[in-house]
């Protein structure tokens, strides 16, 4: 039987997770839909999701339709929780995006597109809840061709739009063959001659399966209006999950749970290969699952194609690859770009806190846990959510400080600094000397040779500049620098005679690992840094009468419009804001544009900082104060 690894994305309440429960109920996995608003779906697991009815976390469920069985993933719709669906991207072979037929088109639904176009993952358009009061089932595919694809095929007609007896007619609509004509020749020549093309069907079905055009379906999730066609459509027109079974394994983690034994559980794509019970990857597999009508089923054996659980792995990350890792572009979404520092209610609880961060940041490494209880944010929601997990599932409960924007430092010139063994106050049997510039990213390099002291030093000096360059003169992740290591010394083991190993008298990996922050942080100090704040691209689509009052508002969200194009009766406006400005943009545009403005922002790039420097607390590891660092590090040492 043919596999296909699934994805069903959305805009937040367009729909999604009840669509996957009318797919399983169609396909006979459960007896009865469940309701999102009653917190009953087969998906929304966490007891955070059916309380506050939206998707936080990926899910795996499966069914059969049309000898496919479908590994269905069902992701979130709300823009705070985007990394969870960059994660499951790598590991689709189609999806289906879902738009509901009275909002239309949204910010996030055009974001997912977008992803979806840039990656090439043959995709199905959804346009749901035609029974719905309001619907426009011809206006949205007007929409999505306009705003998503042009290259969009509709496959029914509705007929009672808007009420609860709304049905979909299975028909190819009119234009059809005009847009799949631009992908074949064959087409073409037919068109051109009048005659009618054989096999219209199938000609959609290729052109989908290689991302050329986009079926677009009608129905309610509601309702079951239309799904059966959708369900078909999900075999037919998306490609099955290809790979050798006998070929290198090469698998990737696109999520990580713990179980109820608190084991580490991982979720695997199988690209190529055959994973068994007991092999190692490196560590030993204690036990795999497979998805089969709704359920994680045990089995012996994993392959290509297939998804799956994973025990045993108690050492894997999400994103963690093994053998040869498929083609991909890194992040598909912009990094998070605020934070905020989480602190106990009790103080009592501060440890518990720490390691139940540690946990949450396992199932989403863009939590980015950091010194001083700081995790990264995407919104407001993701906030709200991450206070709400905590006090249910660890028992912790926690206040937000104000959040703040991620900042950047970057070198602006070239700075050195050096501490030579026993001269200048260098407490540490170790020398070190730095030079820092501007470079492409972190780089650390060797300006002297590599057989002058044990790599075992050099590598502390390395890992200590890496771990340094966490926070710059301004407490922000140094960035685009470029380290060289200009001056080594050590003193070799030595010992009083007839006594043993004497540390006083011999450099240690931990001499270099204290003493390189001194030196690097003093180069950078020469050097200078920039600080530099994330900039967020906007795309605002707003009635044209309304833009007079709108621009001073704007302006004092320090938004700057780049371009400003008429069409028809709205206007398109294009500009850049600062990310911190953007939740406060996001709020206005509602109120001042009738509930009309569509605004879509993403991340665009990093500006220094104008006016006054945003500082960030730092943590004990960066010293700048030297006085105070070698206090402190020598009370440790005692």
């Amino acid at each position: 039987m043919r596999t296909l690894n699934l994805g069903i994305l959305a805009h937040v309440d367009a729909g999604k997770t009840s669509l996957t429960e009318r797919l399983l109920h169609a396909a006979g996995v459960i007896d009865e839909v469940g309701s999102v608003d009653d917190g009953s779906t087969r998906t929304d697991s966490l007891a955070l999701e059916r309380r506050r009815g939206i998707t936080i976390k990926a899910a795996v469920v499966s069914f059969d339709v049309g000898g496919t069985t479908v590994n269905l993933i069902d992701t979130p719709g709300h823009p705070d929780f985007i990394a969870e669906v960059e994660r499951v991207l790598g590991v689709l072979d189609g999806a289906v995006l879902v738009v509901s037929a009275v909002e239309g088109v949204q910010a996030q639904t055009r974001v997912l597109m977008r992803a979806l176009r840039r990656l090439r993952i043959p995709t199905l358009v959804f346009v749901n809840k035609v029974d719905r009061g309001g619907a426009r089932p011809e206006s949205v595919l007007r929409d999505v061709a306009a705003l998503l694809t042009p290259s969009v095929v509709a496959m029914g007609r509705v007929v009672g739009a808007g009420g609860r007896a709304a049905h979909v007619v299975p028909v190819i609509g009119d234009g059809a063959v005009e847009v799949l004509a631009e992908h074949d020749d064959a087409v073409l020549a037919a068109y051109v001659d009048g005659r009618e093309v054989p096999g219209l069907r199938a000609v959609v079905a290729a052109q989908a399966r290689r991302c050329a055009v986009h079926p677009v379906f009608f129905g309610s999730a509601i309702t079951g209006a239309g799904v059966p066609e959708l369900a078909a459509g999900i075999a037919e027109f998306l490609p099955a999950s290809s790979g050798d079974p006998d070929g290198p394994v090469s698998r990737v983690v696109f999520k990580v749970e713990r179980g109820p034994g608190g084991e580490r559980v991982a979720f695997v794509r199988m690209f190529s290969g055959t994973v068994r019970v007991r092999d190692r990857l490196p560590e030993r597999v204690t036990g795999l699952a497979v998805f089969s009508r709704g359920a994680a089923v045990r089995c012996d054996a994993v392959r290509a194609g297939q998804v799956a659980k994973v025990w045993g792995l108690e050492g894997v990350r999400i994103g963690d690859a093994l053998g040869t890792p498929p083609p991909g572009e890194g992040h598909r979404f912009a990094p998070p770009t605020l934070e905020a520092v989480v602190v106990p209610s009790r103080e009592a609880d501060r440890g518990a806190l720490h390691v139940a961060l540690t946990r949450l940041a396992e199932r989403d490494p863009l939590i980015g846990l950091r010194h001083g209880g700081r995790v990264s944010l995407y919104g407001e929601v993701q906030k709200e959510v991450l206070q709400a997990t905590l006090a249910e599932e660890y028992g912790v409960e926690v206040e937000f400080r104000e959040t703040t924007t991620i900042c950047l430092e970057r070198p602006v010139g070239v700075g050195t600094a050096v501490e030579f063994i026993g001269s200048g106050g260098n407490p540490f049997l170790a020398t070190v000397g730095l030079r820092v510039e501007p470079g492409d990213g972190v780089t650390f390099a060797l300006g002297v040779e590599l057989g002058s002291m044990p790599l075992a030093f050099f590598k502390a000096v390395e890992e200590t500049v890496r771990e340094t360059l966490g926070q710059g003169l301004c407490g922000w992740q140094v960035t685009d620098c470029a380290v060289t290591m200009t001056h080594a010394g050590y003193w070799a083991r030595q010992s009083h005679a007839h006594g043993t190993f004497d540390k006083s008298m011999s450099s240690t990996a931990g001499d270099f690992r204290l003493l390189t922050p001194l030196v690097l942080l003093s180069a950078l100090r020469s050097a200078g840094t920039s600080v530099l704040s994330p900039v967020h691209r906007f795309t605002l689509e707003v009635p044209g009468d309304v833009l007079g009052a709108l621009t001073p508002v704007m302006a004092r969200l320090r938004a700057v419009i780049l371009s400003s194009v008429p069409r028809g009766r709205v206007t398109v406006v294009e500009g850049e804001v600062p990310a911190a400005f953007v939740h406060g943009f996001q709020r206005t545009v509602p109120a001042l544009t009738r509930g009309e403005g569509v605004l879509e922002t993403a991340f665009s790039h990093h500006a220094p900082v104008r006016g006054v420097v945003p500082m960030r607390d730092r943590s004990d590891h960066n010293p700048l104060n030297r006085k105070e660092y070698l206090l402190r590090v020598t009370r440790r040492a005692d």
